[in-house]
């Protein structure tokens, strides 16, 4: 079957892609912005991409270039060119959660990962302890994890991970992406006000939690952040699956901190110590995610020292605080942020590693609540780590970044483009210091241009 995939440079969108070819269909596909990673991974496996939403891309009046069937991805609305020609032409289309719901995990035992925070790594994590203890797991995850090199592959048992993203799933369907997984195991990890284009209150947000919570089978399980309220209200309007909770300081399992960064914790079940872990990351929220997937591993009939063990050579996805390199002694690091909750989390444990060093922050205000300025209040707070901040104010955001770097007291200045910013960031840093760019979009580029700003020029 060919297959024509719009949005196909999103990282879920990216993951169908790679999926949908190696279940043997012939895949194509267009996007407005596509860069790296799924620009190279998508390449890689010989995928055509087209650039921009166009008519033609879908056939456009030519039989010979017609696709079978298009996916479509959430981040094309209507007036969209693309959209409104598919449906003109009257040709079939399906949204990719509904396809890969279908096509894929019916048949499995999907495990999937769910919150505002830490989808990507706790998935990546899962994926790596069923893989280290055998199982060879096909996953689905929103970012390109180190330890696989791809964001998504078939596997070769019944195991299944997947990052269940609550934002909507098309512009034809609203509802959150992850009711369509088909869930036996589900991860909730923490739930916190987000995505506030489509979600007016956290009472929304919950609805959809709970629609979740609903396709999870009474002989599968919840493994729920004992920790958080929110998640504690979705449960209480109702769960007809067993339930796991988790927490560094409650739950059934929780984590005793050994060095105070979180690169090395205890792991306890119901006040047992079930071995220690000792890794490269670092963050209490690191630690959280750790136990949501050791819970869920042992939820699905994996040895637990076993997982834990594996855990030391766990790797993060690609952007979470990924160390891009070091140039005159400062190191640069590349995250992907997207939420105040998220920022000071993983400030705060590279404050744990770095004690005193200075932290230099360049921000760009990138997802779709940031630029709408619902976290604007929280920000400056977020950043309360960070020696300096220069945020990224391009002449098209909608509202004052100085609301931000005013609340930093002298820590804080906007830069009007990338360029700027790199130059501010340039101009304050010095040996010994460790800058982190942080957006869940390109930036530019920004973190590797700033290293080769860093660089001395070879001939």
């Amino acid at each position: 079957m060919k297959l024509h995939i719009l949005g196909i440079a999103g990282t879920f969108m990216g993951g169908v892609a790679a999926l949908a070819r190696e279940l043997g269909h012939d895949v194509e596909g267009s996007d407005q912005n596509i860069y790296p990673p799924m620009s190279d991974q998508l390449a890689a496996l010989g995928i055509a991409l087209k650039q921009g939403y166009r008519a033609k891309h879908l056939g456009g009046g030519d039989p010979a270039q017609k696709s079978d069937l298009v996916i479509v991805g959430n981040a094309l609305s209507r007036g969209n060119p693309a959209v409104e020609y598919l449906l003109n032409a009257r040709l079939p289309y399906v949204s990719g959660p509904q396809w890969i719901g279908e096509a894929l995990l019916r048949e499995r035992r999907v495990f999937a990962v769910a919150g505002t925070h830490g989808k990507t790594t706790t998935t990546a994590m899962l994926a790596w302890i069923l893989e280290s203890c055998g199982r060879a797991p096909g996953f689905l995850v929103g970012g390109v994890p180190e330890n696989f090199g791809v964001s998504a592959r078939l596997g070769s048992s019944e195991d299944f991970v997947i990052e269940a993203d609550e934002y909507d799933t098309a512009f034809f369907d609203k509802r959150s992406k992850f009711v369509h997984y088909h869930a036996q195991i589900g991860i909730l990890n923490n739930l916190e006000f987000d995505h506030a284009d489509i979600f007016p209150d956290v009472a929304a947000i919950q609805r959809q939690f709970h629609h979740l919570v609903r396709t999870v089978p009474g002989n599968g399980r919840l493994i729920v952040n004992a920790e958080d309220k929110h998640l504690a209200e979705v449960l209480a309007m109702g769960a007809w699956s067993p339930v796991t909770t988790f927490g560094i300081d409650a739950g059934d399992w929780r984590a005793r901190l050994i060095v105070a960064d979180g690169s090395e914790f205890a792991v306890l079940r119901e006040g047992k110590e079930l071995g220690v872990v000792r890794w490269p990351l670092i963050g209490r929220h690191n630690v959280t995610n750790a136990l949501a997937a050791l819970a869920a591993a042992d939820a699905g009939g994996i040895d637990i020292g076993l997982a834990i063990t594996s855990l030391g050579d766990f790797r993060s996805a690609k952007r979470r605080m990924e160390l891009v390199g070091e140039a005159q002694g400062i190191r640069v690091y590349d995250d992907f942020a997207h939420h105040p909750t998220a920022i000071a989390t993983t400030l705060a444990g590279l404050r744990a590693k770095v004690g005193k060093a200075r932290i230099l922050v360049g921000m760009e205000p990138r997802s779709n609540s940031m630029r709408l300025g619902a976290h604007a209040d929280e920000l400056a707070p977020s950043l309360a780590d960070a020696d300096t901040v220069v945020f990224l104010q391009r002449a098209e955001l909608a509202w004052d970044a100085k609301k931000v770097t005013d609340a930093l007291h002298g820590r804080g200045r906007t830069a009007p483009t990338v360029d700027a910013l790199i130059a501010a960031l340039r101009e304050h840093a010095k040996p010994g210091d460790h800058v982190v760019f942080m957006s869940n979009g390109g930036f530019e580029n920004a973190p590797r241009r700033f290293v080769s700003a860093l660089s001395p020029a070879t001939k």
